[in-house]
């Protein structure tokens, strides 16, 4: 009987209850039998649905964070002695290169295209951008070229990567059915004529469009937004407040997943109009998924990937995502037509069962463990000769190779 193979995944950027990497890969993988650590930044050290949390602290700013924290996570990772170590953040490469330089089995998480997201950070200069995305893009090729395997969000992501590294995979992040679908959801005529919009609320996500659209719509019509997430910057909150549509909207923090779940099951459309910035035309946003898994229509962007998709399903409405106009079209028109909205939403929520789910991720993330601990670390058989010629006839290499055991 083989022993269980202990998983390490590490991120310094996202919470240690991200919704990605703990609610769905390393619960996925303790399910399947394998022994889940996370280390993140967290105030304490704790084990939840059998993933154990290493909590690392976290303070300082973005410097400190790829330095010091970086560090201390490589340190606790080490601990762990782990099969196989997934990292899920850019700045965490050079710890995945010392993990793989120490013939460990690393595997690359890329959520998005960072090189591409350079272009739009604002706390970097507009001169600087460029080139920094140039060179980040040569680092994290020469990188991947180094690590075991790769786990892409995106098919756009993993075509860049295919001759890279040949074992790369898509791991979209669909919804998991369990936890949006509403099992008690509000009856149509019940339900508030309420836009809800759920994620990061910045410009480059169209809150700006989004008020002006709001501030169109007939002054008779009850329509209200149902807004929720962080402020990106924290201080935009304060801006958006000034401007006529806010009157409109209904902020309610940042929420948890079943609040969320409450939230959706109580309105009656989904908005996703996030501006055509290449990270975005190309994405496939988990909260378009989420909006269709609850079985509410949604107004998404019109970018060719989400047309696809939304016009295959017959659950909502495209819209030009820099058009106030057209949106304010779109809001007035489904939330005045009950019947064609909540069909819909019922064809939204059937695409999500059969296709656009986390069952059916969590089968090509199991397979890909599986793979990776039949075959282990690239190099690591030729290390292991290396060790052994050196080390001469009466001192053989007798260490076991981490991950190199057939899993059943």
């Amino acid at each position: 009987m083989h022993p269980r193979p202990t998983v390490v995944h590490l991120t310094s950027v996202h919470t240690a209850f991200d919704v990605r990497v703990f609610h769905k890969e390393c619960k996925s993988l303790a399910r399947s039998g394998k022994d889940v650590v996370l280390i993140a930044p967290h105030p304490s050290d704790r084990v939840v649905d059998s993933v154990e949390v290493k909590g690392i602290r976290s303070s300082g700013g973005r410097f400190v964070r790829m330095t010091r924290t970086a560090w201390r996570l490589y340190r606790e990772a080490l601990r762990q002695n782990g099969d196989v170590y997934h990292f899920h953040d850019p700045e965490l490469i050079p710890v995945g290169l010392l993990l793989a330089t120490r013939g460990n089995t690393v595997v690359y998480d890329l959520h998005e295209d960072a090189p591409s997201d350079i272009l739009h950070k604002d706390y970097i200069p507009q001169r600087l951008r460029r080139p920094l995305m140039w060179c980040v893009r040569k680092l994290e090729d020469a990188a991947c070229r180094r690590f075991s395997g790769l786990v892409a969000a995106t098919p756009t992501i993993a075509r860049r990567f295919y001759s890279i590294n040949p074992n790369t995979v898509v791991v979209h992040n669909f919804p998991m059915l369990d936890e949006i679908a509403p099992n008690v959801a509000l009856p149509w005529s019940e339900r508030n004529a309420a836009v809800a919009y759920i994620g990061s609320i910045s410009e480059r996500r169209g809150i700006r469009k989004v008020l002006k659209a709001l501030a169109l719509l007939p002054s008779d019509s009850p329509a209200q937004m149902m807004l929720a997430g962080p402020f990106s910057p924290g201080g935009l909150l304060t801006e958006l407040e000034r401007l006529p549509g806010w009157a409109r909207v209904q902020y309610l923090g940042v929420l948890d997943r079943p609040s969320v779940a409450n939230l959706l099951s109580r309105v009656r459309l989904g908005l996703m109009v996030l501006q055509p910035e290449p990270n975005f035309v190309n994405a496939m946003p988990i909260k378009l998924f989420e909006y269709m898994a609850a079985g509410i229509p949604v107004i998404a962007s019109d970018f060719p990937l989400w047309r696809q998709i939304i016009e295959e399903a017959g659950c909502g409405l495209l819209v030009d995502p820099q058009d106030p106009q057209a949106m304010a079209r779109a809001m007035e028109y489904l939330l005045s037509h009950d019947a064609e909205a909540e069909a819909m939403g019922r064809r939204g929520r059937q695409a999500a069962r059969e296709h656009y789910n986390w069952d059916s991720e969590e089968r090509v993330l199991l397979e890909f463990y599986s793979k990776l601990l039949r075959t282990g670390a690239p190099g690591k058989k030729e290390s292991e000769q290396v060790l052994r010629a050196t080390a001469g006839p009466q001192h053989q290499y007798q260490g076991q190779v981490p991950g190199a055991e057939p899993y059943s």
